[in-house]
C-alpha cells in the first residue's frame, strides 16, 4: 500500500511539474509562429512606424541594453557592498539589523510602487527627468533586495578557514575579503546579478509609471535622453487592434527573449572563468 501511494504521489509531481512546462513551450510555440512574418534584420534596425509592416524595434531594444547595463551598474556595488557590510562586518550591530529588516520587506513589495518611488525621488524631485538614469536607477532599487541576498548566501558559502588561514599570515580584514572571499564568492554573486538583471529586463510597470515613451523614432544620445524599451513597445504593439501589430508584439517577445539569453549567457560565461579561478 505504501509503494502504490509513493507511485502516486510521484505521477502527482511528475503532472504538476511537467503541464505547465508544457503549456510553457505550446505558448512560445504559438509566439514563435506568429513572429515569424515579421522576424528579420530590418525588422531589428528599423524604428517604430505607424504602419505594421514598417515598424521596428530598434529603439527598445537599445533601451532594454542601456537600461541593464545602468541597472547592473548600480544595484551591483550597492548591493554586494551592503551584503559584505552585513555578512563581514555587521554581526549583532543594530544597523545590520535594521538592513536585514528593510531588505525582506523591500523583497516583497509590487513592482509598481518602486515605479511610484522613482517617479517621486528620480523624476521629480532630483530632476533627472524622464529618462534613462531615471530608469535605471529604478529599476536597480527594484532588483537590489536579489542581489543583496543573493551575495550574502554566497558570502556565508566560503569556507571560515580561508579567512582565518588568511589574518593568521597577517593579512588585514579588508585584503582577506577583497583578495579571499570574495573571488570565492564570484561565482554565487553572478548568480544573483544573472537574476536581477533578468528581473529588471522584463519589468513594465515601473518603466511605465516614471513615463517611458512608446513611440521612439531615436536613439538615446546621453543618460538624460527619454528611452522606450522592449516590454514597452510590446504592450504598445499588443494594445492595438490591427492583427498585424499582433505579429510585431510576437516578434518583440521573440527579441526579448533572445537579448535575456544572450546576456545570461555572457553571465554565465563570467561566473564558469570566476570558478575556475576559485578553484586554482
Amino acid at each position: 500500500m505504501s509503494a502504490r501511494r509513493e507511485a502516486w504521489f510521484t505521477t502527482l509531481c511528475v503532472v504538476a511539474l511537467g503541464l505547465p512546462l508544457l503549456l510553457l513551450l505550446v505558448l512560445f510555440g504559438q509566439v514563435l509562429v506568429d513572429s515569424l512574418p515579421r522576424l528579420s534584420w530590418d525588422f531589428l534596425s528599423s524604428f517604430p512606424s505607424r504602419r505594421a509592416e514598417n515598424a521596428g524595434v530598434l529603439p527598445g531594444l537599445v533601451g532594454s541594453a542601456l537600461l541593464c547595463l545602468g541597472t547592473a551598474a548600480i544595484a551591483l556595488p550597492v548591493g554586494v557592498g551592503a551584503a559584505i557590510f552585513l555578512e563581514e562586518y555587521g554581526g549583532n550591530r543594530r544597523m545590520a539589523r535594521v538592513i536585514e529588516l528593510n531588505v525582506a520587506n523591500l523583497a516583497g513589495v509590487p513592482s509598481i510602487l518602486y515605479g511610484i518611488l522613482g517617479l517621486a525621488l528620480f523624476v521629480r524631485t532630483l530632476g533627472l527627468g524622464r529618462s534613462v538614469i531615471s530608469g535605471a536607477a529604478t529599476l536597480a532599487l527594484l532588483v537590489l533586495p536579489v542581489v543583496i541576498v543573493a551575495a550574502r548566501e554566497a558570502l556565508r558559502a566560503v569556507p571560515h578557514g580561508l579567512r582565518e588561514a588568511s589574518l593568521a599570515l597577517g593579512a588585514t580584514r579588508w585584503q582577506t575579503i577583497r583578495r579571499v572571499v570574495l573571488p570565492s564568492a564570484a561565482p554565487g554573486i553572478f548568480t544573483g546579478a544573472i537574476l536581477a538583471v533578468s528581473r529588471a529586463l522584463g519589468e513594465t510597470a515601473p518603466l511605465v509609471v516614471i513615463g517611458a515613451v512608446a513611440y521612439v523614432t531615436y536613439l538615446p544620445d546621453s543618460p538624460r535622453a527619454a528611452f522606450t524599451a522592449l516590454p514597452i513597445q510590446i504592450f504598445s504593439w499588443i494594445s492595438r487592434p490591427q492583427a498585424s501589430f499582433a505579429h510585431n508584439a510576437a516578434a518583440g517577445i521573440v527579441v526579448l527573449l533572445a537579448l535575456l539569453l544572450v546576456l545570461n549567457a555572457a553571465v554565465i560565461v563570467l561566473r564558469d572563468r570566476a570558478q575556475r579561478r576559485a578553484a586554482r
